[in-house]
């Protein structure tokens, strides 16, 4: 009875500040970082009296951080109260839970929503399940002895238990934050959320598919995307620019993101409004964001760094970088416009490398192994016929516009007074590009010290790897995974075949 859902975590290679603004667009990669929700009822029925009953109940679990939450769910107007919780709320979960129940109720005709009255009152019981990947094990690791590699990752067991930032000022005392890698955990999350609820209450038929070029379910999925982003934009307190949660659901892609203006009828609804009216108003709103297909080129390999500085703060950087755009507007234009022009043919290089792998796979197999062993001034050595040639220049060209990328950003940094290419990530980045059979290194996303991310050509990441650990950066288990959210066959801590639908699904 129990229904399973997962949705990946992201990597924002390029478009790190632009994104927030229509129309720049962002490219971003989706992992193989998945979070999972499991969501089964409570109850294995109802009792006769039941139909009375205003509310149901719904409980969150969370193993990895020994949390488990009761809450009470009024059936009428879609009020969530808290009952008993070991720790803090949890926002993100909760208007999942909402938001998700309130378009089941908008979608469904009357013979419908008897049915789903009826499934509620079985109560939901919701297990929620983040990969390793997307928190940080680094203390972990060194508090063993081990050195700083994924091998040493690898030795952790699934789902481990979350150790908590210590104080080490405050005598050692827990805070009560998680030290996160920057993957989008709450996005992943709560996208998984949706889409498990949405079709365990008949909403939607999610794809169990791993291929993202050949799901059926794009109205489904286009279903989940409007919930998870307006639950997941009320829980932040803010309307994002979204590229997390629409990776969590469609995969990698290249995305613009939707007008603001889409989400704020919940943010201003009255309480005299149903939920459901407000939910069925933002499901038929102007969603004017675009994606298009983009993922790695073949033969490439994503790397995911961690240096261990930690301490950036994305909303802060964020405010600092809009604070400069209104004391100096044109410098800031043509920061955003070089910038700008540097993602565009990043983008181009890519794939047209996706398209020379294509229809010239054998010229281009041949490049990506021989570059692979070698520093990039030595790769227009390789070019011996012109199919060679024309790869190897895509190469470059992509590694050129990754400078730029760098460059503007750093600039943007020094004008806004914030850390984009910290100085320290400045020497990595550049050491890191001059390895053998490295083709992109940077910062991802809004940039600091939390991570840094490569793309390797071939076999070569474990160059990346070795030389990362050698300066106590740990390079996590991280890669790119292009499929989107997903409907899962089993527990995965377990295996255990689960029912992809429940016993009362409203057909």
């Amino acid at each position: 009875m129990a229904v399973v859902a997962s949705a990946p975590g992201k990597v924002l290679i390029t478009g790190g500040y632009l994104v927030l603004e229509r129309p720049n667009a962002g490219l971003v990669l989706s992992t193989n970082a998945r979070f999972y929700a499991i969501v089964k009822p409570i109850y294995p029925q109802t009792t006769p009296d039941a139909w009375a009953w205003a509310w149901t109940d719904v409980k969150l679990t969370s193993p990895q951080l020994s949390r488990e939450a009761l809450y009470k769910l009024a059936l009428k107007n879609l009020t969530i109260q808290t009952v008993s919780s070991s720790e803090t709320r949890n926002p993100f979960v909760e208007y999942a839970v909402q938001y998700s129940v309130a378009a089941a109720y908008a979608m469904f005709d009357q013979s419908k929503k008897d049915l789903l009255h009826k499934l509620l009152l079985q109560g939901l019981d919701i297990t929620i399940l983040g990969s390793n990947d997307f928190y940080s094990y680094r203390n972990e690791i060194e508090r063993r002895g081990l050195p700083l590699t994924p091998e040493s990752l690898a030795t952790l067991p699934p789902f481990a238990s979350i150790s908590f930032n210590t104080d080490e000022a405050n005598e050692g005392n827990c805070k009560p934050e998680v030290a996160k890698t920057g993957l989008g955990s709450s996005a992943a999350m709560t996208t998984a959320v949706v889409a498990s609820l949405l079709h365990y209450l008949g909403v939607v038929k999610i794809s169990s598919s791993k291929d993202h070029q050949d799901r059926k379910d794009i109205a489904d999925l286009d279903m989940v995307h409007k919930i998870a982003q307006t639950a997941h934009c009320i829980a932040q307190g803010k309307v994002g620019s979204g590229f997390d949660v629409s990776s969590a659901v469609y995969g990698s892609h290249r995305y613009v993101r939707f007008s603001p203006e889409v989400i704020s009828s919940t943010q201003v609804a009255a309480t005299a409004v149903a939920l459901p009216e407000v939910i069925n108003d933002i499901l038929k709103g102007n969603w004017d964001h675009d994606r298009a297909q983009f993922s790695l080129p073949p033969l490439m390999t994503l790397v995911l760094g961690e240096p261990g500085t930690g301490g950036s703060s994305t909303p802060s950087m964020v405010g600092a970088v809009k604070k400069w755009q209104k004391s100096e507007p044109q410098k800031a234009l043509e920061t955003w416009r070089r910038l700008s022009e540097a993602n565009s043919a990043l983008e181009t290089q890519l794939n047209l490398l996706r398209k020379l792998a294509k229809e010239q796979w054998d010229a281009y197999k041949f490049v990506i192994d021989s570059c692979s062993i070698l520093r990039s001034d030595k790769w227009i050595g390789q070019a011996s016929e012109p199919n060679r040639e024309t790869v190897i220049k895509a190469l470059l060209g992509s590694k050129e516009a990754m400078m730029g990328i760098r460059y503007h950003m750093r600039l943007m940094g020094e004008a806004a007074g914030v850390p984009i290419e910290p100085e320290s990530q400045t020497q990595l980045l550049d050491a890191t590009m001059n390895l053998e059979g490295v083709l992109l290194a940077g910062v991802p996303g809004a940039g600091g010290f939390d991570a840094v991310f490569a793309v390797t050509l071939g076999d070569s990441n474990s160059n990346v790897t070795k030389t990362w650990s050698s300066v106590n950066v740990l390079a996590m288990l991280v890669k790119e995974d292009p499929c989107g959210v997903s409907l899962e066959t089993a527990d995965p801590r377990t295996n255990e075949i689960t029912s992809a639908v429940s016993s009362i699904r409203i057909e």
